[in-house]
């Protein structure tokens, strides 16, 4: 039985089951979307569901956990995730079976860290004599084309030429709301210098209004080549 095979309200990657999350009110290609605007997940494959207290002598199954995988910015603002599920539930009989849908949601707060664990106490397909297993997705940053994370910091690298590097430049960084930070460079840029614009990271999850600091590497561009006249006016300028 496949287990999570469509979603709604994520943004995930990889070639797991968790692929193709997408933002609430978003979209994503190759979803199948219902007419209630929801994507549909078949086969959800989870032992067990909640409805039903434990009994004695009974097992649960065990926990069944995935990576879900969030984008940079939706842990910056915040966001809900959904998901439709299509699983087992017991009849009163307590021995035959149907198929009932049912949509989980995930409220992901500012500046959650990835490993945070969100749990669904028995949550899966309903078994006569078995307790449900607990449905656990584990937050993950999803990879960024800009951003790398680190802690409650972001660092953004900045390919920079070596003229700029050495007699100095305005730069323009991308920040995670969208917008972008006008940045002088008025020292010598060195392999190694970073520059630190405080506040512009992401939110501490136990305190939102304390936020990380945006980090500026810089990446120098050296010329391919270097002529003798060039490298005259370089040993002048230099000496």
């Amino acid at each position: 039985m496949n287990i999570f095979a469509q979603f709604f309200g994520g943004g995930a990657g990889g070639g797991d089951p968790f692929s193709g999350i997408f933002d609430h009110g978003g979209s994503a290609g190759g979803f199948f979307m219902n007419g209630n605007g929801m994507d549909d997940m078949h086969g959800f494959g989870f032992p067990g569901a909640g409805g039903h207290g434990r009994r004695a002598g009974q097992r649960q199954d065990p926990t069944v956990q995935h990576e879900l995988a969030v984008g940079l910015e939706d842990i910056n603002k915040g966001c809900t995730k959904k998901m439709k599920i299509t699983r087992k539930v017991l009849n009163p009989d307590g021995q035959s079976t149907r198929i009932e849908d049912k949509v989980l949601t995930i409220n992901i707060k500012p500046g959650w860290k990835s490993g945070t664990k969100i749990t669904f106490p028995k949550e899966g397909d309903q078994h006569p004599g078995r307790v449900p297993a607990d449905i656990v997705f584990v937050i993950k940053d999803k990879l960024h084309p800009k951003f790398k994370r680190e802690s409650q910091d972001i660092r953004y690298v900045h390919r920079i030429s070596l003229k700029d590097a050495l007699c100095g430049t305005t730069i323009s960084v991308p920040t995670l709301d969208g917008s972008n930070y006008s940045l002088p460079l008025v020292d010598v840029v060195k392999p190694g210098t970073i520059k630190r614009l405080p506040h512009m990271g992401l939110p501490n999850p136990k305190n939102p209004s304390v936020r990380g600091d945006l980090i500026v590497e810089f990446d120098i561009q050296f010329p391919s080549t270097v002529n003798s006249t060039q490298k005259e006016l370089i040993r002048n300028a230099l000496s």
